[in-house]
């Protein structure tokens, strides 16, 4: 469904080039949810803007959904659907009539067009909405309408930027139960960019990690985490300095925190091995690596705190 090759973006500032994206090449099949992360300023949207058409590359080539991106911008948009970042809908349209008018922008007549909406807004739990203004709906009701209009086309490849910033956990998670059951009822290709680690390492099977313009990593979460961060085991002692002889830690007070692969593994046979060596345990914390210990890694740069920030 995408298929780039060294693609690239510079931008000119003050007179100077900016390499804004240096050289993806990346390739998502037909099916997979794929979230592309990184910190601010990485390349991440400038590229989702190249795919999407709505920025032109400066060299390399991108195919989406079989269509060359500069060659046939139309024809990409024809076949894509895109939730961006801020509401789709007029705020003084009511929520029937702009679906309807979505669907005849893509061809479809005005019975096709309310058929379609009819499904989405089934799907979407918009129902008893529809001579609503978009701006009288809640911030969860207009993320569901931006899908719907992101949907009307029946597009193969959905691109969604950001889709749940702003909202509460509760309307995140219903969010996502909707699209998660359309993808796999429809079999859409879904490329995700988003702030919030759990939202990415609960739906996406590949995470793409863009820094500098380049990909950096590319894998599924958990591969993530056992080849670039550690969990830790923290042990509260009456002697640390004994269990520090015994394992390979490091002492704070009367802690001593151990940094290691599948901690969970680890840790049963590790309490038994003190035991024996006569030291008492008082309690044992395990915290597994997360996906913003991959990006210090990766990156220096933790995402979940500029993703506060932002």
């Amino acid at each position: 469904m995408i298929l780039t090759e060294d693609l690239r973006r510079t931008f000119r500032r003050r007179g100077a080039a900016v390499e804004a994206v240096r050289g993806i090449s990346l390739r998502v099949e037909r099916g997979e949810l794929v979230a592309v992360l990184g910190p601010n300023g990485a390349g991440k949207s400038t590229l989702l803007r190249m795919l999407t058409t709505l920025l032109r590359p400066t060299a390399g080539t991108a195919r989406v959904a079989g269509v060359d991106v500069v060659a046939d911008p139309a024809g990409v948009r024809q076949r894509i659907g895109y939730v961006g970042q801020g509401n789709a809908g007029g705020h003084h349209h009511r929520v029937l009539d702009e679906l309807v008018t979505q669907g005849a922008l893509y061809g479809r007549t005005r019975a096709e067009a309310r058929r379609r909406a009819g499904e989405l807004m089934e799907a979407l739990e918009l129902r008893g909405l529809e001579r609503r203004t978009v701006a009288s709906l809640s911030g969860g009701q207009r993320r569901r309408m931006d899908v719907a209009i992101g949907l009307v086309h029946r597009p193969g490849l959905l691109f969604l930027d950001e889709p749940t910033t702003g909202m509460d956990p509760q309307a995140r998670a219903n969010l996502w139960e909707h699209i998660t059951r359309l993808r796999h009822e429809t079999d859409t290709t879904v490329v995700l960019t988003t702030h919030y680690l759990d939202e990415a390492d609960a739906v996406a099977e590949r995470i793409v990690v863009v820094d500098h313009g380049e990909v950096i990593a590319d894998a599924g979460s958990a591969a993530l985490r056992a080849r670039h961060a550690e969990d830790r085991i923290e042990l509260e002692v009456d002697e640390p300095g004994t269990v520090a002889g015994l394992v390979d830690g490091t002492v704070a007070g009367s802690r001593v925190e151990l940094r290691l692969a599948d901690g969970a593994r680890v840790l049963p046979g590790l309490l038994a091995r003190l035991e024996r060596a006569g030291v008492t345990v008082h309690a044992a914390h395990l915290h597994e690596a997360s996906l913003d210990d991959v990006f210090l890694a990766l990156t220096g740069r933790s995402l979940r705190e500029e993703g506060a920030a932002a």
